[in-house]
């Protein structure tokens, strides 16, 4: 079997504790990165990426942003379509206050306005943690959605209280707006994904990381031993700000490019994401893209065959996509708590142990 560790031998601390230390891991990400900014650019068109590929690479950030706070930290959030809000806002904002500045910096300063506001609410998490911990994330969700729909500074007084994306272009290729070409707004959002989550990977890797989960493991203990509570919570409200902040503006500016707070960023959208982490997997970064995935594709899969292939009625095939997913949830938290990232570890390891048995 190719699947082996055998005459993959390492020579340095620095190879042995590489992210793929099989060789086949390491091709096989190199392939699918390949694939994503070489291949795909050139097969899809506006349909494959405003209904799988955009909403797949924009939940992903948001998705791992949410998993470093509650997986890897401990930290319950139900505040992420808030957080998305402001991450918007901002973008819209700079965007409209500061045209003649790159759209690639107004998403990245964003992400850093979310980041603060993200940290502003985390404050308590000093003080209280668990069920209250997560209905002071709830308060901030709808404070936000409030603000944004009572100020209008915000949505720069339109009458329609709606904010939409002015049109923007990198290396002359337009990147928001009704002209934007599919393949340049795909690639935008991919590079932000492929950066964001090698940093996450990086991150929880490594000595911030491990505090992370000393806090979430025990955090009395993790004090005594000399971890930081205030420095290890605020930084994760604060990376899990930034990540879901870009998510946020990436969702305004180049996928709807138009909002309305209520409606786009409400509670449901923080349901959504943190469901997508509990199915993916709780504590993995291929945990949240998976969940990310999951959740993308099945509305898509379930409204081309119940409704396209069988002519469901709509209504009926958004019920049913509720009730897998409520099943899904209940069957995960009971069974499999770490989601479909235990399965596929717990796949890789028999297969690399095939055909003997474990």
């Amino acid at each position: 079997m190719f699947y082996r560790e055998a005459g993959d031998f390492k020579t340095t601390y620095k190879d042995d504790n590489q992210t793929f230390p099989i060789k086949f891991d390491r091709y096989r990400y190199y392939a699918v990165m390949f694939a994503a900014f070489a291949v795909i650019p050139f097969l899809i068109n506006d349909y494959w990426v405003n209904a799988i590929f955009l909403p797949f690479l924009i939940y992903a950030i948001a998705a791992i942003g949410l998993n470093i706070l509650v997986g890897y930290c401990g930290q319950v959030s139900l505040g992420t379509g808030g957080f998305m809000a402001v991450g918007a806002y901002a973008c819209y904002k700079l965007m409209t206050g500061f045209p003649e500045i790159n759209l690639f910096f107004h998403i990245i300063i964003s992400g850093g306005i979310t980041a603060f506001v993200c940290v502003l609410f985390g404050l308590p998490s000093l003080r209280i943690k668990g069920f209250y911990l997560a209905v002071a994330t709830l308060a901030a969700q709808f404070f936000l959605v409030w603000l944004f729909n009572r100020v209008p500074w915000f949505y720069n007084y339109s009458a329609s209280g709606q904010i939409n994306s002015p049109e923007r272009s990198l290396f002359d290729i337009t990147i928001t707006g009704p002209n934007a070409d599919a393949w340049a707004k795909y690639l935008f959002c991919l590079v932000f994904l492929t950066v964001l989550a090698l940093i996450a990977r990086n991150l929880t890797r490594g000595t911030i990381g491990r505090t992370w989960m000393a806090i979430r493991d025990m955090d009395i203990a993790a004090e005594i031993i000399g971890v930081n509570p205030l420095k290890a919570k605020i930084s994760a409200f604060a990376v899990s700000g930034f990540f879901v902040g870009v998510s946020g503006a990436l969702f305004f500016s180049v996928y709807l490019g138009a909002v309305e707070v209520g409606e786009v960023f409400g509670i449901n959208k923080s349901f959504l994401v943190l469901f997508m982490i509990i199915i993916g997997g709780l504590g993995s970064i291929f945990g949240s893209f998976a969940g990310a995935a999951f959740l993308v594709l099945l509305p898509v899969l379930l409204k081309n065959v119940l409704v396209g292939g069988l002519g469901w009625p709509t209504d009926l095939a958004a019920h049913l996509e509720f009730l897998i997913i409520g099943a899904l949830i209940v069957i995960f938290l009971i069974a499999e708590p770490h989601g479909l990232a235990q399965l596929w570890r717990v796949a890789k390891e028999k297969l690399r142990l095939w055909p003997f048995p474990h």
